[in-house]
């Protein structure tokens, strides 16, 4: 069996919709299962559902009667009769986000978040598979809740594989065509979880794994992995092969390759893992795979913007040594700041963090109590896989390089 996983930009509208279509009939749909995300922008408009529910309920009904909208405009274009079964289908589901809503009392935000969140997947998958049955594509619906079991972190529910694996292999037809949702789980009292960061790539890893599947595909509207976002980098190239572990090392310095752990499941039973256009199906793409290092060997570009750049220095010029060392660890720990570079000497300590959630005030304040701190904001932290003299040479240029940090294989560069 090959796993499928179309994501939302794949399935925004009608004409992705007939293009999903096109791209199964192209590359074949038998002993398939596909696995799709909310359509468009779904998931962030089901968000300001969820905030409307916790902010006194003001412009509740608006904020669902803009993703009834939104999804009634799809059906219309999808489906010729207005009497279409699957008005009905779509119409229940909506039901059922008003009615948990209405009689919910927990006051848990991330629980109320993935009861209602999640929805954006039963509606995409289930209008989809109305529409390939409709146009002679015969397939089953499959609901992931009753597939991938896991615990009840809601918003980053970690997996219980044995159960997972159990209900995988006594739920799933691997002769069929099967549709089913990215992104979802359920806890032990069937409560929908949600898994995370890239959870419906995720959960094409975590099936595949569990089906022992040939290979997974996701299909982007990018040619596959390319050495450089072209949004930031000129001539971005794309990459034919990767190894495991180079899509991991790319991904821990911010490249929007493939997430770790959807790499995770497939790494352990060599599964390969290919990145494909869907608007050029049938084009090479990429393939990350067991030790093919990465081709063509070129430099590979990443930079994280918005960064924070602390140096400190201790008041006495004494040594920065491991019990400095670890409380600054735990302050930082404790305020939530992200370190993605470290530098230090004897008398000195710069880190480079991502301030996302907000905590740089407070650990400035405390660090301010014990070193001499320099705060640089809104630096860049530019990164090269690969790199070579002419790499480097052309983050430089016209820029201010406050920290720089080679290894073998990666050099590193805050610039202001």
């Amino acid at each position: 069996m090959r796993v499928f996983k179309f994501g939302g930009a794949s399935v925004k509208d009608a004409d992705a919709v007939k293009n999903v279509v096109r791209v199964l009939k192209e590359v074949g749909y038998k002993d398939t299962l596909v696995v799709i995300s909310a359509m468009g922008k779904t998931t962030n408009a089901m968000e300001k559902v969820v905030e409307a529910y916790f902010n006194g309920k003001n412009g509740l009904n608006d904020a669902i009667q803009e993703v009834v909208e939104y999804h009634n405009g799809i059906l219309a274009s999808l489906f010729e009769s207005p009497k279409h079964p699957i008005h009905d289908r779509v119409k229940i589901l909506f039901e059922e986000v008003k009615g948990f809503l209405a009689w919910n009392k927990s006051p848990k935000y991330a629980f109320v978040y993935d009861q209602v969140v999640g929805y954006g997947e039963l509606l995409s998958t289930t209008i989809i598979s109305a529409y390939l049955n409709e146009v002679g594509m015969s397939n089953t619906w499959l609901d992931v809740r009753d597939l991938i079991k896991t615990d009840n972190t809601y918003r980053d529910a970690q997996v219980n594989w044995d159960r997972t694996q159990k209900e995988v292999s006594a739920k799933v037809d691997m002769s069929k065509l099967n549709i089913t949702q990215g992104f979802l789980g359920s806890d032990d009292n069937n409560f929908t979880t949600t898994l995370g960061r890239e959870g419906s790539d995720y959960t094409a890893a975590i099936l595949a794994y569990c089906l022992n599947a040939e290979s997974v595909t996701i299909w982007k509207d990018v040619p596959g992995v390319l050495n450089a976002d072209p949004r930031n980098f000129e001539e971005a190239r794309l990459l034919e092969q990767i190894s495991y572990r180079e899509a991991i090392e790319l991904a821990f310095y911010g490249a929007s390759v493939i997430h770790p752990k959807t790499l995770q499941p497939l790494q352990r039973k060599e599964i390969p893992l290919h990145v494909k256009s869907f608007l050029n199906p049938m084009d090479m793409g990429t393939t990350v795979g067991k030790g093919i290092g990465i081709v063509p060997k070129v430099p590979c570009f990443i930079v994280k913007k918005n960064q924070v750049l602390l140096k400190l220095s201790s008041l006495d010029f004494s040594f920065i040594v491991e019990d400095n060392i670890s409380e600054i660890f735990k302050l930082l720990h404790d305020h939530r700041l992200k370190v993605d570079l470290i530098q230090n000497s004897a008398i000195s300590f710069s880190v480079c963090l991502d301030n996302k959630f907000k905590g740089l005030p407070a650990l400035l304040e405390e660090l301010k109590r014990k070193f001499k701190v320099v705060c640089h904001e809104d630096v860049s932290l530019y990164t090269i896989r690969h790199f070579d003299d002419q790499a480097v040479k052309s983050l430089q240029n016209g820029k201010s390089v406050l920290v720089e940090q080679r290894g073998k294989e990666t050099v590193q560069l805050v610039v202001q």
